[in-house]
């Protein structure tokens, strides 16, 4: 089931009505990738009923892991519809990041999201992207420990996961469950990805 969320929006008659939205996500693959960055996300996020669909930056549909695992993504990046995306993702990995940050389509995707408001998310090597495109420049970020060199207007915090604005970043692999989290309760609400995290044993682990 696709989780639907609701907006209030103000009408011509100064009236008050709800919309129903089906929230979607893009998160973008790139060879060299770190796996568990953007699978356990898209597993986090399906469980919780979001249509989020993985999109080759590659010109092929298989993409290769910073482990040698390939992954067939479900769109290439010419065939995604990003102007009717509620969040845009990055994973990490090297060279995957690196990939990214030199994609010029998703720059001007990047950079798009930003201007209409909406959300974007970077894990591990990827803030950097955020970072080499202004998208970071005064907000707090996260990343793995060492590329905070490639965030040099971000506040960095070395936090699992930082929230600043509609950017939201994660430090790393042993970040990406409370960041897969995170992301989802954005549009299912705290309640049900607690329900998630339930059902997951993720409260269970963080109790031990």
């Amino acid at each position: 089931m696709t989780f639907l969320f609701a907006k209030v929006v103000k009408n011509d008659e100064s009236t008050y009505k709800t919309l129903i939205f089906m929230a979607k996500v893009y998160e973008f693959l790139a060879d060299g990738f770190e796996e568990i960055e953007a699978l356990a996300v898209v597993d986090v996020l399906r469980r919780g009923g979001i249509d989020i669909q993985t999109v080759s930056i590659m010109g092929r549909e298989w993409v290769e892991t910073s482990h040698g695992v390939k992954v067939m993504a479900d769109l290439m990046f010419e065939q995604a519809e990003l102007g009717d995306a509620d969040m845009l993702l990055l994973p990490g990995g090297m060279p995957g990041s690196l990939h990214l940050k030199e994609h010029e389509g998703l720059k001007r995707a990047l950079l798009a999201q930003a201007a209409a408001g909406k959300r974007i998310g970077a894990i591990c090597a990827a803030p950097m992207v955020l970072a080499a495109h202004g998208l970071l420049d005064g907000k707090k970020a996260t990343c793995y420990p060492g590329f905070e060199t490639h965030l040099p207007n971000a506040i960095y915090t070395a936090q699992l996961v930082e929230e600043d604005g509609l950017i939201t970043t994660g430090e790393g692999p042993a970040a990406v469950l409370p960041y897969a989290y995170a992301i989802l309760s954005y549009f299912v609400g705290e309640e049900k990805s607690k329900e998630i995290q339930d059902q997951m044993l993720y409260t269970h682990l963080m109790a031990q």
